[in-house]
């Protein structure tokens, strides 16, 4: 089916057809669902360059990859990938995957802007003042940060989880529960989202006092061997932390195993606390003792994300509104009081 036969068996212009279907703010909501439901249902699926032509748009989400042998590819960008796949495939979008040197990943910012093979950009994993954000806020691109980064003098687009509040609360149960040494096996203390896990932490311990020592901080890749080899040496030294929390469920894989290659007990000897993304395949309630956990969905945030991409492309929403997503504390059996 084409678009004028579309239009014919919807009682509706080819113009408003084909606003519809590329999320123009005009065409009023009842509208696009009914053309869209009507496309599905039929199998309509526009030319992508009769589309660019008439409308201006390539109907696609860019993202800059980073690529070589320092880069990892871990379970939680797959996971949010997968989410924005589930928005974007739904709603007439494609995602186009950009390889780049990790060190330069500026330069193919400007290249898919200046060739306009995609109508807007999200950027992952920033750090503060990060030179990306800085560069794609000046290419007149719609732009989506998964994250913040910090320390510039203007505002932008962002989706983000309260990581800050997330571990604070974290911190301040264990305390409660009469823990005094306090572990952090975080992620890459040179990205945002790793600095705000280890400032909510300190400022969880300052309010009643204490300090986190230095000594009991891992910044790592997260893997669950990284976690297994940190929880190692955070327990095999003297003044062993008595509670940890953990900044990935994968990590907190390795954190139990090296538990109990020590000989020890989670909660007896060890509480843990882990953010937890909500895996499909990786449970917390699943573990050996149930996880308790700082729970946010990073698949939802995913589609969160392609959600304000369509909505920035389509002029739907404008101007540089940030989000910040609360986030849970599940408490499960992996935490108890210290032991005396």
């Amino acid at each position: 089916m084409n678009l004028k036969q579309l239009a014919h068996m919807l009682a509706l212009s080819q113009t408003t057809v084909s606003r519809a279907l590329n999320g123009y703010p005009e065409v009023n909501e009842e509208t696009r669902r009914r053309v869209m439901d009507a496309a599905k249902r039929h199998g309509y699926r526009p030319n992508p360059s009769a589309r660019r032509l008439a409308t201006g748009k390539t109907g696609m989400i860019g993202y800059v990859l980073p690529t070589g042998a320092s880069v990892d590819i871990d379970p939680h960008f797959v996971e949010f990938l997968s989410g924005l796949g589930d928005y974007a495939r739904s709603h007439e979008l494609d995602l186009v995957l950009s390889p780049a040197d990790a060190d330069d990943q500026e330069t193919t910012y400007r290249r898919i802007v200046a060739n306009r093979q995609v109508d807007a950009v999200y950027i992952s994993s920033p750090r503060p003042a990060d030179r990306r954000v800085a560069l794609v806020n000046t290419l007149g691109i719609p732009f989506i940060v998964h994250g913040r980064s910090e320390g510039f003098d203007f505002d932008y687009a962002f989706t983000d989880i309260d990581n800050e509040g997330a571990f604070r609360e974290a911190a301040r149960l264990l305390i409660q529960l009469g823990h005094r040494r306090l572990a952090l096996i975080n992620g890459d203390n040179r990205e945002t989202f790793a600095i705000h896990r280890e400032r909510g932490v300190r400022r969880a311990l300052a309010a009643s006092g204490l300090e986190l020592d230095e000594r009991h901080v891992c910044s790592v890749v997260m893997t669950e061997e990284n976690g297994y080899r940190a929880t190692r040496r955070l327990l095999e030294e003297g003044d062993a932390p008595t509670a940890i929390a953990c900044s990935s469920l994968i990590m907190a894989l390795g954190v139990v195993r090296a538990v109990r290659d020590l000989g020890l007990s989670i909660p007896g000897d060890v509480s843990l606390i882990a953010h937890d993304d909500v895996f499909p395949w990786l449970r917390p309630e699943n573990f050996s003792v149930p996880l308790s956990t700082t729970r946010s969905s990073i698949r939802l945030a995913g589609a969160r994300v392609a959600e304000r991409l369509a909505a920035r492309i389509s002029g739907l929403e404008e101007g540089a509104r940030g989000e910040v997503w609360p986030v849970d504390l599940v408490v499960r059996g992996s935490v108890a009081g210290a032991p005396g």
